[in-house]
């Protein structure tokens, strides 16, 4: 019954992307204005992806010296399987980090399509009294950390791609789900932090619906890694994120009554609350 429960709470997180998506796509406006800040951070990130891609032979040579003596058949496929993994590594930290450092630069555009997610749901809470400094820095501590976390990963994932088989099939899907967690952690962070929660408190909430936010998490991931993915969904993600701290992870709020959030389909009464805003 409990695997029955998790496979079904992946397919929920799933559907909160979707949601998101939809969301704004019935606001032009907001999906555009949610974009500016991605698009900036994406000609950054691609620069950095491009210089990496062009000295991956370089690269793979320099983590391989073991393979210097080996035939060169050998050798040639130990850096080929080097290069490719220091591309995925490389892509894996970026696509990590990019929704930290997009979350980071855009702080207001993303703010303010949270708020508007929650008005369209029946309201925002009002905002802790925390000064704008300690704000930003507990964003740039978070994202610091994060990203630390993700060069460590890398790493590990890095190494873990040698392994033949493993490496190729497994990796790669344990790779999405432990992005994935992280970039819901991301995602979640603008409403719940509005709920005067640290990163700490946040985290032990996704613990307690680990399926659900994996599977949003994961969605997401996916999508990023398609070409001008993570510009195009960085709204509908934000969107999505902030339906999934409101109705599954914000303690002490109410869920509506009747089906559960994950079953309940809209209805024509919050089409209409949500084209009021």
């Amino acid at each position: 019954m409990s695997d029955v429960r998790g496979i079904r709470g992946l397919f929920v997180g799933v559907r909160y992307l979707g949601r998101g998506v939809w969301w704004v796509a019935r606001r032009p406006r907001q999906w555009v204005f949610g974009m500016v800040p991605a698009l900036i951070v994406l000609v950054f990130y691609a620069a950095a992806l491009v210089w990496l891609a062009g000295r991956a032979d370089e690269l793979a040579v320099w983590v391989t010296p073991f393979a210097d003596s080996w035939e060169e058949q050998w050798r040639t496929v130990a850096r080929v399987i080097a290069g490719v993994a220091i591309l995925v590594a490389g892509g894996l930290v970026a696509v990590l980090t990019f929704t930290a450092a997009t979350l980071l630069v855009g702080e207001p555009f993303y703010e303010r399509i949270s708020e508007r997610v929650e008005e369209s749901c029946g309201g925002a809470p009002e905002e802790p009294d925390v000064p704008w400094t300690v704000k930003i820095g507990r964003a740039v501590r978070d994202s610091l950390i994060l990203g630390a976390v993700a060069v460590a990963f890398a790493v590990t994932f890095f190494a873990l791609g040698f392994v033949p088989v493993l490496g190729q099939f497994v990796v790669p899907v344990v790779a999405a789900v432990v992005s994935g967690w992280f970039l819901a952690g991301e995602l979640t962070s603008v409403a719940l932090e509005r709920r005067g929660l640290v990163r700490r408190e946040r985290f032990a909430l996704m613990r307690r619906e680990r399926p659900v936010v994996v599977g949003f998490g994961a969605a997401t991931f996916v999508t990023f890694l398609i070409p001008l993915g993570a510009v195009l969904v960085m709204p509908g993600a934000v969107a999505g994120g902030t339906l999934l701290a409101r109705e599954r992870l914000a303690p002490g709020e109410p869920e509506e009554p009747g089906e559960p959030a994950e079953d309940r389909p809209v209805t024509k009464g919050d089409v209409s609350a949500q084209g009021e805003h």
